[in-house]
């Protein structure tokens, strides 16, 4: 119903702060026909308060994050997906028309482009939200980071704000069309605290990765143990 507003919307980069606005109505609506409701348990981050632009980093359990995400984050951002999405019907108007940046990630020369664009985006002043993981987790465990976010961060002195979705891949799983399992109920979401970048350099990539992951994992149940974080891929 909404893909004709979507499509005009989407058509300028003038226009894109009212595609959001739109993308936050969608998601909300969306949640409400299976009864899912949402939930910040924890903002140490103080989101509201946090200086743009920044790189969020979350966990992704279920497709439900992509969609949460549009209602917990208050200001304009720009989400880094697979190029997967650009085969999905309706879905893909989103990253073919330039408000989100896909990623060909089994493409070396694909994943610097689109790390080009999102520099590009942060220049503007443009938040970015990704996955560092890199692919859905099927059973809520957290996997290990891909560095591409924290290279973006200290090259741009970005502080990190880890989120963790507590409880996404319990209210739908990963899985295809009618294979899914899924239901309603309260989806738990906590902000940690934005982890600061000023003054690191590349050399400490894998400190800031590893303390991202720790942060994200502490939101977990069980948590996972320090230093199983993350890998250099």
């Amino acid at each position: 119903m909404l893909y004709p507003l979507f499509y005009i919307l989407l058509s300028r980069e003038a226009w894109f702060p009212m595609a959001l606005t739109l993308k936050r109505f969608w998601a909300r609506w969306i949640l409400i026909v299976p009864g899912i409701f949402v939930s910040i348990i924890e903002d140490k981050a103080k989101i509201k308060t946090i200086p743009k632009p920044c790189i969020y980093c979350a966990n992704h359990s279920s497709y439900l994050d992509i969609v949460i995400s549009y209602i917990i984050l208050p200001d304009y951002f720009v989400f880094m997906g697979k190029a997967e999405l650009l085969k999905a019907p309706l879905f893909s108007i989103f990253f073919t028309r330039g408000m989100n940046i896909a990623v060909e990630r089994k493409s070396r020369i694909g994943s610097h482009q689109a790390f080009l664009q999102a520099a590009k985006e942060i220049d503007k002043g443009h938040s970015m939200f990704m996955f560092p993981e890199g692919t859905l987790s099927s059973n809520g465990q957290l996997k290990g980071f891909k560095n591409g976010a924290f290279k973006l961060a200290l090259d741009k002195q970005l502080p990190i704000v880890p989120i963790t979705f507590t409880n996404n891949w319990k209210l739908l799983q990963n899985g295809g069309f009618f294979k899914a399992l899924g239901g309603p109920g309260i989806a738990k979401v906590i902000i940690h605290e934005p982890i600061s970048t000023k003054g690191y350099t590349d050399t400490d990539l894998v400190y800031l990765l590893n303390k991202t992951h720790d942060a994200i994992a502490s939101g977990l149940t069980p948590p996972l143990s320090k230093g199983e974080g993350g890998n250099k891929d």
